[in-house]
């Protein structure tokens, strides 16, 4: 008797990207903890340089984020990919470097952020494009689903690893395990053979200008790219304003461990595993669209109970633990049905450009919302701009009840020529 071998496996290419995705995202679960840490416990950081240092992963998506939409359909996105991840693993080993030397600095870390965040659009640009090439149009969804749900699974063990890693080896030390997660997936991406659509010819192509407008006028001009961009702007705004602070917010005013914040963010994300495993049915009985308000809603009402977990005392930490949870389980019906959606609407030769073009709307407004979060909160406190966030964040969901995407109730077909 033969064992069953689960269909995806069968997709070398995909099995590939998949397995170093998630190791990437073991690893990047310990920097999203780390690297604050370092700069709240190893240099004293205020909430201002708090909210420079997240800003600056950001500030690439302003400054290079159309751009890179041009470049990233110009070339072979593997290479792209491939150079993004040894990249970062070199970047991030600068920290502990600096740490063991005595040389590391808040510049230090907002060197280190701004060049990580410069090849995240890279790399970020090339993996929604060379995906829909190693799929068919009719497994996109469950493809994302996937990653969604590794990305789920790393979350819950990456945040208590670090605050593990970061009692034992410093916030700086724990960095190490996420600049390996890089070489791994670095690793996975040479043992790939991907068949990419053919590049232009040079002598075809139009003027990098108009390439780039193109890219912008796809973003602007779908019924439902443009909302979902729109959302995603306003919200990235408000979720960084809170995550400028929600570090300082959990060590100075409740006073809580590494190890307890590492278990909020681990039970936020086991939460964001069910929403993954369920994001199919659900989205299959509600519809696409309510799939995505619901999660815009959803997200913003666990954003102002959050700074209330000071008034409960001892209850504080399972209370944030409860609604950490609530927040995870809605934000895969997001992430994968948003994902799905511009992929699939997006012809092939475009999707590196109106992906970096999405990315340079939705998170350049992240990286003015960190520096924000930081002078606000230095102005009305830790708990008054959490208070602000949550409630923006809220607002956020306006973008996607007023437009096409209320009505819609399944992905579209593809669109295979622009």
């Amino acid at each position: 008797m033969q064992l069953a071998i689960p269909a995806f496996w069968h997709n070398r290419n995909f099995a590939k990207l998949w397995f170093g995705q998630t190791v990437s995202l073991f690893g990047s679960n310990i920097t999203l903890l780390a690297l604050p840490l370092a700069a709240a416990t190893q240099l004293a950081a205020t909430p201002v340089q708090m909210g420079i240092m997240q800003s600056a992963q950001y500030l690439p998506f302003l400054l290079f984020g159309l751009l890179a939409g041009v470049w990233v359909d110009r070339m072979p996105r593997r290479p792209v990919m491939l150079a993004a991840d040894l990249g970062r693993a070199l970047a991030l080993a600068v920290v502990p470097v600096a740490a063991w030397g005595g040389w590391l600095s808040m510049p230090v870390l907002y060197a280190v952020t701004f060049v990580m965040g410069t090849l995240n659009l890279f790399f970020e640009a090339a993996y929604a494009a060379i995906l829909p090439a190693l799929v068919p149009a009719n497994e996109l969804a469950r493809s994302n689903s996937k990653l969604q749900t590794s990305a789920a699974i790393a979350e819950i063990a990456g945040p208590g690893l670090a605050g593990w890693l970061v009692g034992a080896v410093t916030a700086a030390g724990a960095l190490l395990g996420d600049a390996a997660s890089f070489l791994v997936s670095a690793c996975a991406l040479g043992w790939m053979q991907p068949e990419e659509p053919a590049r232009a010819a040079v002598a075809k192509r139009e003027s990098l200008w108009r390439e780039l407008r193109a890219g912008l006028g796809a973003v602007l001009n779908n019924p439902y790219v443009r909302p979902l961009t729109l959302c995603s702007a306003s919200a990235n705004l408000f979720i960084n304003m809170h995550l400028a602070c929600i570090i300082l917010y959990l060590t100075r005013e409740i006073a809580l461990s590494p190890a307890q914040i590492g278990l909020i963010f681990s039970a936020g994300s086991v939460g964001g595993l069910l929403g993954a495993l369920g994001t199919g049915p659900i989205t299959r009985r509600i519809g696409v669209g309510r799939a995505v308000i619901g999660e815009s809603i959803a997200v913003g009402v666990a954003a102002i109970l959050i700074p209330f977990a000071s008034t409960a005392g001892a209850l504080a930490l399972p209370l944030l633990a409860l609604v950490q949870a609530f927040w995870g389980f809605w934000l895969p019906l997001y992430v994968v049905n948003a994902a799905s959606l511009r992929q699939l609407s997006t012809p092939a030769q475009m999707l590196g450009r109106v992906t970096a073009s999405s990315r340079f709307v939705s998170w350049g407004a992240a990286a003015v919302g960190f520096v924000l979060g930081g002078a606000l909160a230095e102005q009305i406190g830790l708990f008054a701009t959490l208070l602000v966030a949550g409630i923006g964040l809220l607002a956020s969901a306006a973008w996607v009840i007023w437009s096409p995407l209320r009505g819609l109730g399944e992905l579209p077909a593809p669109v295979v020529e622009a």
